[in-house]
């Protein structure tokens, strides 16, 4: 049927998806292989299950998981009513009683006369209007599936992720720009260690605390050039100075003094406001990583964006495969939402869900207006999407997953060009387009903050004023 939609994963993403074909008529089919099926994490049988924290993050707009918050809400967002409908006191942030939340999403999808959940495991992509929103524990037999489908080697299974700072917030009168051997432009931030330093380093690195493990996820291999940075640590106590730290060919040239170990990081995004530490992938628990962090020279004060994390993760290599729409440029009407697009975070898989779920809704009506117009079946839609601007942060977060700009990389060595592999984000300010302050503001973060989201919400209110299907 032309008018239906399946909708694969009744998470987060997939419950959102499904209630916003909902409310504009449409007939949908969402299936969720739990309880026939466990992914291991969940472990109820519940829509839109948190799996790990019961945290929405801030509620504050001049935050950035906050702003995304009210641009679901200035969009019709169904999911975040019901969160705030079983919210529990947590300060400035939006928690949830996790149980009553995912039975009331769970209650209000079962009563809903345009949804049929169905409790089955779904192998193959299927054909028709499709939104895959299986989540990163995606089942292996669908995974095969998608990744026939993208015929690309990015389906990953990551071992280990590198935490994520701020570049305002490293110090440079530590930190220093330059390239190994000064090949090329002088592109990665480096911040140097004496001896002393660096054995202070190593001692709260092998003595930190490691998140356990899943139990799904004890069998997991790891990859040699992955290796999370507490196991290269654990083969010596010079393993580090001659991997991912070795000062060999970076000179301060303020100094000209090569130095006994060197911590590099590397862009993360376009606007070179987000930095990776090379190398630094790894399990730690996040208090110990940020107490690791702040050790190293120039990052004593370092705004950690994202701590790194370690568990097996399935996502799309969202650039090569989806539109800002999260529409398949390969496929028409086939759309992904979720953490499989490469998106962080519960409130951000809420909103991808509620974007696919609008534009695959523009999609559908299209074409029912198309064949009630033409009195023809065989008319393609001609639908307007939803293409958010890059000044709101839903419009953000769907620019960097699906750009590949930001991912090219030009080696040192021979200039040669290849592009990196996704990396998972979620909201930060870091990825929204710029405002720009006089000189003098430039540094006042909370002033730069107000302005952004009021900037943001003018806009999608600017948005809905203009379109007549919201």
């Amino acid at each position: 049927m032309q008018n239906e939609v399946k909708i694969i994963g009744a998470g987060l993403a997939g419950s959102e998806a499904a209630l916003q074909l909902s409310k504009r008529g449409i007939k949908v089919k969402l299936y969720e292989m739990r309880p026939h099926k466990t992914t291991g994490a969940h472990v109820t049988s519940d829509c839109a299950e948190f799996v790990c924290s019961n945290s929405l993050g801030s509620s504050d707009v001049t935050n950035a998981s906050g702003l995304l918050k009210k641009e679901m809400e200035i969009l019709g967002g169904e999911l975040i009513k019901i969160a705030y409908e079983n919210a529990v006191p947590a300060g400035n942030a939006l928690a949830i009683a996790r149980e009553d939340f995912s039975k009331a999403v769970t209650k209000r999808i079962e009563e809903d006369p345009n949804i049929e959940i169905i409790r089955e495991e779904i192998t193959e992509i299927p054909e028709g209007n499709v939104i895959i929103a299986s989540g990163p524990l995606t089942s292996d037999s669908l995974a095969n599936s998608i990744k026939e489908f993208t015929q690309s080697e990015h389906l990953h299974f990551f071992d280990a992720i590198a935490p994520i700072v701020e570049a305002d917030s490293i110090n440079f009168d530590k930190a220093f720009w330059a390239s190994r051997y000064d090949k090329g432009e002088a592109s990665y931030i480096n911040c140097p260690m004496n001896k002393e330093e660096y054995e202070k380093f190593y001692n709260i690195l092998i003595n930190a605390p490691r998140i356990e493990q899943h139990d799904f996820e004890k069998d997991a291999k790891f990859f040699e050039s992955c290796l999370p940075v507490e196991v290269l640590a654990s083969r010596g106590v010079d393993t580090l100075r001659f991997g991912p730290m070795k000062p060999v060919g970076l000179i301060d040239k303020r100094t000209g003094v090569e130095n006994y170990a060197v911590v590099q990081l590397r862009q993360d995004n376009s606007a070179k406001t987000l930095f990776n530490l090379v190398g630094f992938q790894t399990n730690l628990k996040w208090g110990a990583q940020k107490e690791l962090i702040h050790s190293i020279p120039g990052l004593e004060e370092a705004n950690i964006i994202r701590y790194g994390v370690m568990h097996r993760n399935t996502f799309i290599n969202s650039p090569q495969i989806l539109y800002p729409t999260l529409e398949t440029k390969k496929r028409e009407g086939l759309f992904f939402a979720g953490q499989i697009t490469g998106t962080e975070g519960y409130t951000e898989s809420i909103a991808t869900g509620m974007l696919a779920g609008i534009n695959m809704a523009r999609r559908v009506l299209s074409l029912q207006h198309s064949h009630s117009a033409t009195g023809s079946h065989k008319t393609e839609p001609i639908y307007s999407p939803l293409i958010l601007p890059r000044e709101t942060m839903l419009g953000a977060l769907t620019f960097y997953i699906t750009d590949i700009a930001h991912l090219k990389h030009i080696s040192s060595r021979d200039n040669s060009v290849r592009y990196l592999p996704l990396q998972p984000t979620n909201s930060n300010w870091a990825i929204v387009s710029p405002i720009e302050l006089p000189k003098k503001e430039r540094k006042n973060k909370k002033l730069k903050t107000e302005l952004l989201s009021k900037r943001s919400i003018e806009t999608l209110e600017k948005i809905i004023n203009n379109c007549k299907d919201m």
